[in-house]
């Protein structure tokens, strides 16, 4: 019992230090307090640190050398501008970052619907949905997680190969959609260990996650998706104008046609 609750301690002071040095909060150079300040400030065992920093010192990100002490050793690669996407016009947007990115398709079938998806979609248990996986990247750095369900008499009008290579919009309009409206919900989602291997990110990292269900103009939903985003790489923004009695409420206006997102200004839900 004692050995189990020393390794859950170590995690836990591991799982701290590794968070201040990534994030920037302990930097490349900073030498760290000798054991005895470091186990006196977190409350726990010379023991204890030195397997936490053991753990460090096993992923690179600090050295350990006798008679000079503990500095770290990370040195974090310039941080990509993430992409942007603008909420408001939200249809455009996904067209825009389609020709945009890099698309690999890891899965593909046709299943009978269930569960949300299938209410979602307003369609019964005996009708079949394509359902596909496909990771997105950008500069060969992968971004996105998406799983679509698309009712299977819109889905037969495009293949395996071409939704390899296209945007799915795209491929619902040549199939005669009529794109009405969509309605999203975004909220925040852990990284499995499927998803952490595909976005190159750890399994329990935080996810942006989103679903989003788009319909045509009479209203039938053609399209359900589930996408899991890393928020170092994609950030949702909007322009917000004062609006209402008195304008004191914000409400959020389309971009104009052409206008460039500026990375630096977008806002991480």
């Amino acid at each position: 019992m004692r050995d189990w609750l020393g390794e859950a301690k170590a995690k836990q002071v591991y799982m701290v230090l590794r968070d201040r040095i990534l994030s920037g909060a302990l930097a490349f150079g900073v030498k760290l307090p000798i054991e005895n300040d470091l186990a006196q400030g977190y409350g726990v065992s010379r023991v204890t640190v030195r397997r936490a920093l053991g753990e460090l010192a096993r992923e690179h990100l600090i050295e350990r050398r006798p008679s000079v002490g503990t500095r770290v050793v990370y040195r974090p690669a310039p941080a990509p501008a993430p992409i942007t996407a603008d909420i408001s016009g939200v249809l455009a947007s996904l067209a825009d970052m389609g020709r945009r990115t890099g698309v690999k398709l890891i899965a593909f079938d046709y299943v009978p619907a269930t569960g949300s998806v299938a209410q979602a979609l307003a369609v019964g248990p005996d009708q079949l949905l394509q359902r596909s996986v496909r990771v997105r990247a950008f500069d060969q750095v992968p971004f996105s997680y998406l799983t679509t369900h698309v009712p299977e008499d819109v889905a037969v009008t495009f293949s395996k190969q071409e939704l390899a290579t296209r945007p799915l919009l795209e491929l619902l309009e040549r199939a005669g959609v009529k794109i009405g409206h969509a309605r999203q919900r975004i909220s925040a989602g852990l990284a499995t260990p499927d998803v952490a291997r595909a976005l190159d990110v750890r399994t329990g990292s935080p996810l942006i996650e989103l679903v989003r269900v788009v319909c045509d103009r009479s209203g039938r939903a053609v399209e359900h998706l589930h996408a899991l985003y890393r928020p170092d790489r994609y950030a949702f923004e909007m322009d917000l104008v004062r609006s209402g009695a008195g304008a004191k409420t914000w409400s959020p206006v389309m971009r104009r046609a052409g206008r460039r997102s500026d990375a630096s200004a977008a806002i991480v839900l």
